[in-house]
């Protein structure tokens, strides 16, 4: 499981997937995760980072491959995977493909709590939410359409997609069952506000 794992910080799984190919120094690794788009997925610094390669030698996951020095420039540490380092990769890798996780979003906090707020605002406060879900995604679109990468390496793009399209569905479904002329949520949740604020 993850939380057994002796480095667990998704970065970590990264910097090992990124060092299959060569050693590297972590500023360069920096450099790649930044221009390849994984800074979308996995929140790092550099400092965060620098932190997990420490963590992954450590752990014997990766080796020092070579110290340089370029004039003035502090000394610049290389790293390679190790094949310690290969299997962490591979395992890891399946478990998070295989095993869904229970995650807490932000979203799903809110609409636990959702009734507190009256029906009308929350009708407004959901058809912002459609309109932003839309800007998103056209930004994503328009990655994936302005780039000539392999779709492959961009599996995580439309997997935003999708998540994004299900989440604007269930907000305008969630809109319709409070705004139905019959069967909607509206009248009794607006009934219950007007009671707890002791109005009649």
């Amino acid at each position: 499981m993850a939380g057994k794992r002796k480095v667990g910080n998704l970065l970590g799984l990264a910097v090992l997937s990124y060092l299959v190919a060569r050693p590297a120094h972590p500023y360069e690794l920096s450099r790649m995760l930044r221009e390849h788009g994984d800074a979308r997925s996995i929140k790092f610094t550099h400092g965060s980072l620098y932190m997990v390669v420490g963590q992954l030698a450590k752990a014997g996951f990766i080796t020092e491959h070579e110290t340089s020095r370029d004039g003035q420039r502090p000394e610049r540490t290389v790293y390679a995977l190790t094949p310690a380092g290969r299997t962490e990769l591979r395992d890891w890798l399946r478990e998070l493909v295989v095993e869904p996780r229970h995650e807490y979003p932000h979203f799903v906090a809110a609409l636990s709590l959702i009734a507190a707020l009256p029906p009308a605002e929350v009708v407004n406060l959901l058809n912002d939410r459609l309109a932003r879900l839309a800007e998103q995604r056209a930004e994503i679109r328009a990655l994936i359409d302005g780039t000539d990468v392999h779709p492959l390496f961009l599996v995580e793009e439309e997997y935003r997609l999708a998540l994004l399209d299900a989440e604007a569905a269930f907000v305008a479904g969630f809109i319709a069952r409070i705004e139905h002329p019959d069967t909607g949520w509206a009248p009794m949740w607006a009934e219950f506000h007007d009671r707890s604020e002791g109005t009649t």
